[in-house]
């Protein structure tokens, strides 16, 4: 059964990103990509078109959210589209909610379907943590997502407390409240982005990165990395247990 879900979920996720790329490059014109006008313009049609039907549009980025992340996507490139689509106000709120969703719903269905294979594959590996996580699931998990996964790649960051048996409702909280500030961090560069375009008649890399809509949301990211490796050393360096 295990086997038949995996062949499905992997079949449906290519179906899923060739619909989605199907239909972003049938609406992007390949000759004029080297046109920064091209972009202006691009701008222009997307701020209107979200404008007039945002809430119907908020809930398409949702579900197509929740799939991606389902299906193993990564969170990232959600959140900065979600900050030039929706702002970083919105879009942070709608991404947060959308990819904590996902990353339930994946969850759900690694440790209903994959939990045997799992725990082969990853207990050994995350045994130095399992004492941790079971002194306090919700707390130990809620710092695990604030610090970004320890470095571990997304899909193994949703599935990954399948081998500590993690109760969905403390899973749920801990990566809604854990995902807020990388989410606003990277909804605020998205923003930035859609910022630079709106206002520049130019693109300049230099001047991307200077404008402070980027260089102070990459500012604070650095710190919160840096800040992240202290909270790493002090709450999972199982040496100081």
């Amino acid at each position: 059964m295990s086997k038949k879900l995996k062949i499905f979920l992997g079949i449906f996720y290519l179906l899923i990103l060739s619909i989605f790329l199907y239909f972003i490059f049938l609406n992007v014109e390949l000759g004029r990509l080297n046109d920064f006008s091209y972009y202006k313009s691009v701008q222009l049609n997307l701020e209107s078109f979200i404008g007039n039907k945002l809430y119907i549009n908020l809930l398409i980025f949702f579900v197509f959210s929740v799939m991606w992340v389902t299906l193993l996507g990564f969170g990232v490139p959600l959140l900065i589209i979600s900050g030039i689509l929706f702002g970083k106000w919105t879009g942070t709120i709608v991404s947060v909610i959308s990819i904590s969703s996902g990353a339930l719903i994946l969850y759900i269905i690694a440790n209903f379907f994959f939990k045997d294979l799992i725990n082969k594959l990853l207990e050994k590996k995350f045994s130095k943590y399992i004492s941790l996580f079971n002194k306090n699931e919700f707390h130990y998990f809620f710092i695990f997502r604030l610090i970004g996964g320890l470095g571990l790649p997304f899909p193994l960051q949703n599935t990954l407390p399948v081998i500590f048996n993690m109760k969905k409702t403390n899973y749920f909280v801990a990566s809604f409240l854990g995902f807020i500030p990388n989410s606003f961090i990277w909804n605020t560069i998205g923003d930035g982005i859609n910022k630079f375009i709106k206002q520049s008649d130019s693109f300049s890399f230099v001047n991307l990165i200077l404008s402070k809509e980027i260089y102070l949301p990459l500012a604070f990211f650095i710190i919160f990395i840096l800040i992240s490796l202290v909270i790493k050393f002090f709450f999972f360096d199982v040496r100081n247990k």
